[in-house]
């Protein structure tokens, strides 16, 4: 902060450049160019907007329950009823989330992929422009599908990373690797400043051309501050170990949450990748009623004991 708190991106500095090469190295494929913003809102805006440019088409799919922002596009693009204002909306179908538990067709992810072929089919002109989602909720074998409808489609695949990236899934870095699935373009945020306001896109040299066409420029991503905290975050995450921590840690978690499960009534599925793991509470095991006012209770006696958590 003493050298040099804040030119905007147009004046290069040293900071941006390492913070850019660490975190391109840690992307698969031709994941390398790297935008960098304040926020996951941000970050998903340009990565929607990146996508109907190259792709010359505005439809986007996106999933049921997901949440991408509250701007204009990632509004549209969330599908939660509780983050949307009664604005004009359009040009994004929501698919069936392909919930493990509560999804009509549990764990076959092709059967929820077929929603996504049909929208494109009887939704669209047969062209779209962007899938977007979080890699974390999906069902197995469902991204490889919903991959190939969106290509014959002339569509990129969006992954949302905000929640799942930096290894804190154990078995890979982000939590889109899990699927063998590499996506078009990457957004990122949160964990990626440790609570600095920070946010990212990455994405392949000819995507990231589409840009070049107007002036594009962010005031403060890239900010030398911000790029050196991020790049303290990636040399924090390989100098303790924290995804063979997450990989350690998680199961055992998990195993914990699971004898609970089968202790109380209350408790009932578990669900576990690294250290991101649900529970999911019920009044009625047959029906799946959430508990909502046993989740609030909970919520507020763990904050008691010193462990924040988080419902959705």
């Amino acid at each position: 902060m003493k050298r040099l708190q804040h030119p905007i991106v147009l004046y290069l500095n040293p900071a941006i450049a390492d913070f850019t090469e660490a975190l391109a190295s840690k992307f698969p494929g031709d994941l390398k160019v790297v935008f960098f913003m304040n926020s996951g809102t941000e970050a998903k805006e340009l990565a929607l907007m990146m996508a109907q440019l190259y792709s010359g088409c505005h439809d986007v799919v996106s999933i049921r329950n997901d949440y991408h922002g509250n701007a204009a596009g990632t509004m549209v693009a969330t599908a939660q009823g509780s983050y949307k204002f009664n604005v004009v909306q359009t040009g994004v179908h929501h698919a069936l989330n392909p919930n493990q538990y509560r999804g009509i067709f549990g764990l076959d992810g092709l059967k929820y992929a077929r929603d996504v072929d049909d929208i494109v089919t009887y939704g669209t002109s047969g062209r779209v422009g962007a899938f977007i989602a979080e890699a974390i909720q999906l069902a197995p074998g469902y991204l490889p599908a919903v991959y190939d409808t969106i290509r014959k489609a002339g569509g990129l695949y969006i992954s949302d990373e905000v929640q799942s990236g930096f290894g804190c899934t154990g078995s890979h870095f982000w939590g889109f690797e899990a699927h063998g699935v590499v996506h078009d373009i990457v957004t990122l945020a949160k964990g990626i400043g440790n609570g600095m306001p920070l946010g990212a896109v990455v994405t392949t040299p000819e995507i990231a051309k589409v840009l070049t066409h107007r002036n594009y420029f962010n005031t403060f991503g890239g900010n030398p501050v911000r790029s050196a905290a991020g790049l303290a975050v990636l040399k924090v995450i390989e100098k303790e170990h924290l995804q063979q921590n997450a990989l350690t840690v998680g199961p055992y978690l998990k195993d914990r949450l699971v004898s609970l499960k089968n202790k109380y009534e209350i408790t009932r599925d578990v669900r576990e990748r690294g250290l991101m793991l649900v529970i999911e509470l019920v009044t009625n095991r047959q029906l799946k009623t959430p508990a909502k006012d046993e989740t609030i209770y909970i919520l507020e006696l763990m904050k008691d004991l010193g462990v924040v958590i988080g419902k959705g």
